[in-house]
């Protein structure tokens, strides 16, 4: 029998709808009164403290206060923009807090809950006068709303901006991230930022900044005992230590053996993906020459140093081939690899800004638009943090937006370190939603676990499941070997997710190199995840699970199974029906279906609480003749929803952004029905589009990726069926000789 290959043009099958009516409900916990008294006091210290700032700190006399929403209004369409117009106000950004508010929404409502902290900013003499608009306000005021939303409202303070404060005292380089102000240019807050840092004996580095959303990043260098007054710059949202680079010096030094191995005999599979590595370099003399399409170096003037080329020579050797038997022949590539040095003498230790002079070599590949298919084995020493985005992150996710690229990430190798102080989370860039995150495994057997050194999870809301897969990286006991420096066919032993994030871009590539270039890689993307396997582990540990070692197990079905893809565009606001292609009779017995959704999405760097721009809203429908009926008997023309992802249609925001709702760019799950359950069924797809954390003006498109598997056993010749009933599909073809797939 012929290879059954993924079932393409899924998407060919999919049609608009209209959005089906819902009755929102609202429990407000304050009155108007109530508001008045307990925040116009608020407001009325916020303003004294404001008054009491050195002038040249609040440049253009721009201030910057903290709005706490009750945790009753996360939904950006609560978002106190009639308020703020009318007050002269208007908002930087904002992240996510955890608050015990004054009074609760309703009596289930639990005591503390995470909410959104608008920073907002304006005129010195705008707050001035937000007391006696307060104070005018009535119940039949529009505005009384917005006003009735607010749990606090506090200035922002030194001790609001410095991050990682006890280990500033041995530091005297330190990365800042500025507020942008709207439709205003960036150097209306460079240059008073720049003079007010020079009055606190502090320099900024503007050579190496980078804007990414509204934020400015730059590093500034100084006397760190004066930080407190130099965070007293009102458009300063953060400051913390400048990290070292990690991933460069890798978790064990490569140990060459006295093991020799065979190269595989074949060329790459093939030539057209585009691929590169991010990394330290190659040794003048290695191996790899023949699988190595062109060498760069980013800074020419720089010198090389050992340590690196060894790191980058693995990495390379792990995307080629994976892990190598010893003794034995390697894999065949599935394409031959550019090699990107961005890590040279000058990214040292000795140079203070060598984090963001990388970033900027690193931002010139991506933006080069070279490559279908990148690694990133390198990245600052740093865990995530929920309540800002780190530069790294936010330019790698503005850049890969477009969904036109496919970047794995090592997650890092800081798992452990100290839990209860979370770090060991996974590490920056690794957070970027628009990425692939990559853990290690620790053997490539069966009985696999996440390898104790592997960075956990969870990631920063949106992006909570992360890292997204592990793959085997090595460990004490079954190191990952790579090839040696060297003219001779050599090994080194090694292990670190520097070497998981190249192997599972490996698979990645394979795909492509298979079913071609008609599958884009934010498919590759949701194919990957979707065949990954959990193996009864924790979501905070693998991820969506450990990839699935032979490619077979994601570029083809079995007997009982069949693999659709949907891939393409979403309208903002608007409904999209995709149908579950599914054979003309009645299935048999129990049938699993398991639907992988990815999207990529532009980000608001400043929002950490909002920073995807787009979501999407989920409803699986089962069967056509089951129609929703409200309780006054009136029958909907929609069919019966049922759970299928963890967040349902009717969660509230907050519940949703808890638990994997709307606003994460995976969603991913395994559901099983008897087959007599099933008809007519489908998923209702919406997109929802925010910006800045409210509703957007003019949002964009955006592309999507469904994978989807039906699997009924008592039906073996399901795919050919399902293929036979829905003439639309196609089944995708090998691009390349069929032999590589029988390895």
């Amino acid at each position: 029998m012929a290879t059954r290959f993924v079932i393409g043009k899924g998407e060919l099958l999919a049609y608009g709808i209209d959005a089906p009516k819902k009755k929102p409900g609202k429990s407000h916990p304050y009155t108007l009164a109530e508001a008045k008294r307990d925040v116009i006091p608020q407001i009325e210290a916020t303003i004294a403290k404001f008054d009491g700032l050195a002038q040249d700190a609040v440049p253009d006399d721009i201030a910057v206060a903290k709005l706490t929403l009750h945790p009753a209004y996360v939904a950006k369409s609560y978002f106190p923009a009639g308020l703020l117009r009318k007050a002269e106000l208007f908002s930087l950004g904002s992240k996510t807090v955890r608050i015990r508010p004054r009074k609760l929404a309703t009596k289930t409502a639990p005591l503390e809950s995470d909410t959104v902290q608008l920073f907002i900013a304006g005129t010195r003499r705008a707050f001035r006068d937000l007391p006696a608009l307060a104070h005018s306000l009535t119940d039949q005021d529009p505005l009384s709303m917005d006003f009735r939303e607010i749990e606090t409202l506090e200035s922002m303070d030194a001790a609001d901006r410095i991050v990682s404060a006890t280990s500033v005292s041995d530091r005297s380089v330190f990365e800042a991230a500025l507020h942008l102000l709207p439709d205003v240019s960036a150097e209306a807050v460079r240059a008073p930022f720049m003079a007010y840092a020079a009055s606190c004996g502090y320099q900024v580095a503007v050579e190496y900044e980078f804007i990414a959303g509204r934020l400015l990043f730059v590093p500034v260098s100084g006397d760190p005992g004066r930080l407190h007054e130099l965070a007293n710059f009102s458009l300063l949202r953060v400051i913390r230590p400048m990290p070292p680079l990690r991933g460069a010096r890798p978790l064990a030094r490569s140990t060459a053996l006295a093991v020799s191995f065979q190269l595989p005999t074949g060329a790459p599979l093939s030539r057209e993906p585009k691929v590169a590595i991010l990394d330290g370099g190659l040794p003048d003399e290695h191996v790899l020459d023949g699988y190595v399409g062109k060498y760069f170096e980013s800074d020419e003037s720089a010198e090389s140093i050992p340590e690196y080329l060894e790191h980058g020579l693995a990495v390379s050797s792990a995307f080629l081939f994976g892990p190598i038997a010893p003794g034995g022949t390697a894999e065949r590539p599935y394409a031959y690899v550019d090699h990107h040095r961005v890590l040279d003498a000058k990214s040292d230790e000795e140079d203070p800004f060598e984090l963001y002079r990388t970033l900027g070599h690193v931002e010139e590949v991506l933006l080069s638009r070279q490559y279908q298919f990148l690694n990133l084995s390198l990245g600052p020493d740093l865990p995530i943090e929920d309540t800002d985005v780190h530069a790294w992150t936010s330019v790698i996710d503005s850049i890969l937006s477009d969904s036109e690229t496919l970047m794995t990430v090592a997650a890092g190798n800081n798992g452990e370190r100290d839990r209860e102080l979370r770090l060991d989370r996974i590490q920056v860039p690794s957070d970027a939603v628009n990425a692939v995150s990559v853990g290690a495994a620790d053997n490539s057997g069966a009985l696999w676990q996440r390898a104790q050194y592997s960075a956990r999870g969870p990631g920063r809301s949106p992006g909570r499941r992360k890292p997204d897969l592990l793959t085997f990286g090595g460990s004490p006991h079954e190191y990952f070997h790579v090839v040696a420096s060297g003219k001779r066919k050599q090994l080194a032993a090694t292990l670190g997710t520097s070497f998981a994030a190249p192997f599972a871009l490996r698979s990645a590539v394979g795909v492509r190199a298979i079913l071609g270039a008609d599958v884009h890689p934010l498919t590759i993307k949701a194919l990957l995840i979707h065949a990954c396997e959990r193996g009864g582990h924790p979501e905070v540990d693998v991820g969506w699970g450990r990839l699935a070692d032979d490619i077979n197990q994601i570029v083809t079905c079995h007997d009982g199974m069949a693999r659709i893809v949907y891939q393409g565009s979403l309208r903002p606001g608007k409904y999209l029906r995709a149908p579950i292609p599914l054979p003309p009779y009645v299935l048999d017995g129990k049938v699993q279906i398991t639907a992988t959704f990815c999207f990529a999405t532009a980000v608001d760097p400043q929002d950490s609480c909002a920073y995807t721009r787009a979501g999407l809203e989920i409803t699986f429908r089962p069967h056509e003749d089951k129609l929703t009926a409200s309780k006054d008997g009136k029958v909907s023309k929609y069919a019966k929803p049922e759970t299928f992802f963890p967040s349902s249609e009717y969660r509230s925001e907050l519940e949703q952004r808890a638990d994997l709702g709307k606003w994460e760019p995976v969603l991913h799950a395994s559901q099983n029905y008897y087959g007599k359950s099933l008809k007519g069924a489908c998923f209702d797809i919406h997109y929802n589009a925010r910006e800045g954390g409210a509703v957007a003006v003019n949002p964009e498109l955006i592309p999507y990726a469904l994978v989807l598997t039906v699997h009924a056993p008592r039906h073996a010749n399901l795919y050919e069926d399902i293929l036979a009933n829905h003439t639309k599909l196609r089944a995708l073809e090998s691009q390349v000789p069929l032999p590589v797939l029988l390895r």
